[in-house]
């Protein structure tokens, strides 16, 4: 089944918005199955002591425990919303894309016509303008215009050519102008666009290894508060006063890690939901967590540092050659040769030297030499003038010197006489350099690979500020310097888009496929990126470390507003008991009954109030990981003990105009 899709203008961009809040309700009702709750231990507790508390009302109905029975359900359903939320709109992009399908005909090269739906693994067919791509593939012959902004978003049409890093095509795309044939490389049901649905809404969604470390972690935290209010009642029975189960409850209840339980979830699915935002499919949320753990950027110079497409910006003329000599010979070298360097030799001449961009009828009929990639020169002879341009083979102070700056030599020769040179500059992109700035004062090291040779590569590395770079590099080459970084307990990221760049594709941690690159890139990465813009990757780490400092800093909330909890329920429970504890009640709360009650209260109220940051995600600052610490430690671990304080207490002056409280 192949889609043809509009992009989902419907869905919200941002982060949270009351109306996902209310149309999520429904989804967190549904999640009151305990089979759901299975899968969160901390959230099944609650569930649980809810279930005994009900009971507990239905056996001795009391206006207190009706009251911490709805506030318990409260909670177990305010963790879902968490969810939910998150999963909205991940299901409302999910639900654009599918009203979409339909199934596309496909018609073979050898003529006949199938539904895209029974196409296999190897099929070619023939996709002419104004007629949509049937499926996943690589283009085999031809090149086209195609309109991908069903995937990307973005209405400009990109190219599409057999034999290159730019032959994928995708499903669901539109051809634009031309013929191409597309060899079908994924199995119905398993398309790009199906592997999208299935990402954003949420189904191929697994945990991370780190969330399921504090899964682990927040499941023994509650195991050991379980056994101690357990502990408690035989304790209080000795002492005279046995304890309730409804109070015992909202004990454990206010004591386990309820918030980041609840919360836990959210963070991850809206992790992952940021990177769709931006056009990233991830095939898993270990990537985007590994992201946040990057310690090695490795980036290409040619469209990431550098605008990619040298241009000729001067005409240096040897000995005794005036510039204007040198300009009309560097014109006709490069008449024939039409790739971005050449075309830039001429425009040069144009605008600097007011010479002629087509060729005359008398070069016209001279014989021409095209640039070719063995060769490395183009050039024409012309009336016994036999001119050529092409790359530095031996030494030179000047070709040197251009070279040790950053640029790139072209020797203009006529009848092997040296005329000049033609400087050819990669502009590094401007604002680069803060960006690597930025990453190093993350603790995380930039790398540089290109195919330049080793001054060039020195000269780009030094203006864009990275750490290292690898010159002349082969895939060998990257393989190698990934398993390096990897040996010395590193993990490294990269980018890519050809099938050549496939082994370090999939030997890196995180590797980032571009969308227009080859099906073997896309298949071997663990991201790929819909925009093919590789400067993403910077924005990728930022998302995967917001990840790992949301959940840092809500874990570390949660576990401090349970200080405040400590000071309501206990000496609510025991005051009688032990007049002394009641120097505990620091917030001079009015009553047991009312501690207790305003306590699970305000637990389930901070989750609904800190759904917009866990889906938001916390605001990410490039900086050390002891500052981090320190403002983690700061601002959610103070504030997570004195903001229960003020909020216990304010909840109190209100629970206290209940009759009976």
């Amino acid at each position: 089944m192949t889609t043809t899709l509009e992009r989902p203008a419907s869905v919200d961009a941002g982060a949270f918005s009351p109306r996902s809040l209310w149309t999520s309700v429904p989804d967190a009702f549904g999640k009151l199955d305990p089979r759901t709750q299975l899968r969160n231990p901390v959230v099944f507790v609650v569930w649980t002591g809810s279930v005994l508390v009900t009971l507990d009302a239905i056996w001795q109905p009391t206006l207190f425990g009706w009251l911490i029975a709805g506030w318990l359900w409260f909670t177990v359903l305010f963790a879902n919303l968490a969810e939910a939320v998150a999963e909205g709109r991940g299901k409302a992009q999910a639900e654009s894309l599918r009203k979409t399908k339909r199934d596309t005909v496909a018609r073979m090269v050898d003529g006949t016509t199938r539904g895209a739906s029974q196409l296999a693994v190897g099929d070619r067919v023939v996709v002419k303008a104004g007629e949509t791509i049937p499926g996943d593939g690589d283009v085999v012959e031809g090149i086209a215009t195609v309109d991908e902004s069903a995937i990307t978003g973005e209405s400009a049409p990109v190219v599409r050519e057999a034999g290159g890093d730019r032959s994928s095509v995708t499903g669901g795309t539109t051809v634009l102008s031309d013929r191409i044939v597309v060899e079908i490389t994924t199995k119905p049901g398993e398309s790009f666009v199906d592997r999208m649905i299935a990402l954003v809404e949420g189904a191929s969604r697994q945990k991370t290894p780190n969330e399921i470390a504090l899964t682990i972690l927040l499941s023994a935290l509650t195991i050991i508060f379980l056994l101690a209010v357990v502990a408690l009642q035989p304790m209080s029975a000795y002492a005279g006063g046995p304890q309730s189960v409804v109070v015992l409850v909202a004990l454990l209840v206010c004591l386990i890690p309820t918030t980041i339980g609840a919360l836990l979830s959210a963070i991850g699915i809206a992790g992952m939901d940021r990177l769709v935002q931006r056009n990233v499919l991830a095939t898993s949320g270990r990537a985007v967590e590994a992201a946040g753990d990057i310690d090695t950027l490795l980036l290409d110079k040619t469209g990431t540092i550098t605008f990619g497409n040298r241009q000729a910006t001067e005409l240096i003329p040897d000995d005794g050659v005036s510039v204007t000599e040198l300009a009309s010979v560097a014109r006709l070298s490069s008449l024939a040769d039409q790739t971005p360097e050449g075309r830039s030799v001429v425009d040069l001449c144009v605008r600097e030297f007011a010479l002629p961009r087509e060729a005359s009828a008398e070069e016209a009929r001279a014989q021409f030499v095209p640039f070719t990639a063995q060769t490395r020169t183009s050039g024409i002879d012309i009336g016994g003038r036999r001119i050529r341009k092409g790359a530095v083979t031996v030494p030179d102070p000047v070709t040197d010197a251009i070279s040790d700056e950053g640029g790139t030599p072209l020797v203009v020769t006529e009848n092997d006489r040296v005329l000049g040179v033609i400087r050819l500059s990669d502009v590094v992109k401007p604002g680069i350099a803060d960006r690597f700035a930025e990453l190093r004062a993350m603790g995380i090291r930039t790398v540089m690979v290109t195919g330049d040779n080793p001054r060039t590569a020195r000269a780009i590395a030094a203006q864009a500020g990275v750490d290292d770079y690898i010159a002349e590099a082969t895939p060998e080459d990257k393989m190698a310097y990934i398993q390096r970084e990897q040996e010395g307990g590193r993990l490294v990221a990269m980018t890519g888009d050809g099938t050549n760049d496939a082994p370090a594709l999939a030997q890196a941690d995180v590797g980032v496929a571009m969308n227009t690159g080859t099906a073997a890139a896309k298949e071997a990465g663990n991201m790929v990126d819909l925009d093919s813009d590789p400067t993403k990757l910077i924005e990728i780490v930022e998302i995967g470390k917001q990840l790992l400092i949301t959940r840092g800093a809500l874990t570390t909330f949660s576990v401090a507003n349970d200080l405040a909890k400590y000071f309501a329920i206990l000496p609510a429970m025991f005051a009688t008991l032990y007049p002394s504890l009641g120097a505990l009640d620091v917030m001079g709360l009015h009553s047991p009954q009312s501690a207790i009650l305003s306590a699970v209260i305000f637990n389930a109220l901070i989750i609904v109030a800190l759904i917009p940051l866990a889906l938001r995600g916390v605001r990410y600052r490039p900086t050390s990981a002891d500052r981090l610490l320190r403002r983690n430690l700061l601002v959610y671990g103070l504030g997570g003990v004195v903001l229960p304080f003020v909020g216990i207490f304010l909840i109190d002056l209100l629970v206290r105009l209940i009759p009976g409280m």
